[in-house]
């Protein structure tokens, strides 16, 4: 197969709920990164064959094939297709996996992979309330339940829990060090190489647009805490679970985007690539738990190019909830300081369709960074997915 490469990777601040991005459209938000990773990598829009996003609330303002609104709203070529796709929370991962799959078949030779989620205006499962609300009907069907107990997210973090004996002082524990982690990164400068400056419009103290706007340069969710102020958090699942929302991800807004090319192409464009895909992979696993996902993800990605967890250096998996990544370390035994070296969803924030290319920009900048080989993102999805990618710093 054609040996696929990434020549630029780059995000948008996270911003907070009703914060700094809130009151930008999605395809504001999106749109810039498209672009500024393509002036990045010195390529032009036309360029690209395809781009492909990842967005999961896909209506209002998300409505309508968002990715090519935000590539059509900031001067991306008419002629360049653009879908949007939905894996859940991994939906941006899988348009990274889905981009490589197009150009290693030969399909296409370059491919932007995007995603987007404005949490603030959408918040999550804004699509299926408002379906059921107009008269559209439920996202599940009554067949369902003849198969599968219909849980949350909350409720799925909280079993596997129980069933990987993980307790409140451990996910309290994990949650203050991905903050430490996020502070070091911003103290060092480690996310300004990947950074793309927006710019949003300002609201008043009634939340009306008052004209004017502001760029935001930086993260917003990071905050100080300790095991103390966690400790007195309430539960946001059950009253004596084990998650709060010092140790779930944080609701939030923001995009980001990968460039993919053939390593051909990117000779003849004269692009220098900044790492290789080597696997990917779309897992399936129990629904009901639902967030195990990273787990037989990691697994395939490492069999299939015949690494063993040791020989990676950095690791990406989503802090949906500290459950989660503290589950898939037990099965994987990976060395922790290895795993979200500059902090996760916990500190920095989760933009649901976003989050994918977000991961996968954090681990190709680590990568070039910190000298590493091998890089694994890996992330859990509603419904019961895990999304994989292995990429090697070129």
């Amino acid at each position: 197969m054609t040996d696929v490469v990434i020549v630029e990777a780059a995000r948008s601040p996270i911003g907070k709920r009703d914060g700094g991005l809130a009151a930008a459209h999605p395809a504001d938000i999106l749109g810039p990164v498209m672009m500024e990773t393509l002036k990045r990598a010195g390529v032009a829009s036309s360029d690209v064959g395809q781009v492909v996003g990842g967005c999961i609330n896909k209506v209002g303002a998300q409505a309508m094939n968002i990715t090519r609104t935000a590539w059509l709203s900031h001067g991306g070529a008419e002629e360049v297709a653009a879908t949007t796709v939905d894996a859940q929370c991994g939906s941006s991962q899988h348009a990274v996996n889905t981009a490589y799959a197009l150009i290693a078949s030969g399909a296409e030779d370059v491919v932007l992979a995007c995603g987007v989620e404005s949490m603030s205006t959408l918040p999550i499962g804004s699509d299926a309330v408002a379906g059921a609300k107009a008269g559209y009907g439920k996202p599940v069907s009554r067949s369902y339940f003849e198969h599968y107990e219909f849980t949350s997210q909350f409720e799925g973090a909280e079993r596997i829990a129980e069933k990987y004996g993980i307790g409140r002082d451990d996910t309290d524990r994990y949650g203050l060090q991905s903050q430490e982690r996020a502070a070091r990164a911003i103290a060092e400068g480690r996310f300004e190489t990947q950074m793309v400056a927006i710019d949003a419009p300002v609201r008043d103290d009634e939340g009306n647009k008052t004209g004017e706007t502001t760029t935001i340069t930086g993260d917003e969710i990071p905050r100080e805490t300790s095991l103390e102020l966690l400790a007195k958090l309430k539960p946001v699942a059950r009253e004596d679970g084990v998650h709060t929302a010092g140790s779930s991800s944080q609701i939030a807004d923001g995009a980001s985007a990968v460039l993919l090319m053939s390593a051909e192409r990117a000779a003849e464009l004269g692009v220098s690539p900044m790492a290789r895909v080597l696997q990917t992979a779309l897992v399936g696993c129990d629904p009901v738990l639902m967030l195990e996902g990273p787990i037989p993800a990691t697994r395939k990605v490492l069999d299939r190019q015949g690494l063993t967890i040791d020989e990676i250096d950095v690791i990406e998996i989503n802090e949906a909830f500290a459950s989660v990544v503290l589950a898939w370390a037990s099965e994987l035994g990976p060395d922790m300081e290895k795993v979200n070296p500059n902090g996760g969803a916990i500190s920095l924030g989760h933009p649901l369709g976003g989050t994918g290319c977000f991961l996968t920009t954090k681990a190709v900048h680590e990568l070039q960074r910190s000298g590493g080989r091998y890089g694994v993102i890996t992330m859990c999805c509603g419904g019961g997915l895990g999304t994989g990618t292995l990429i090697e710093r070129l």
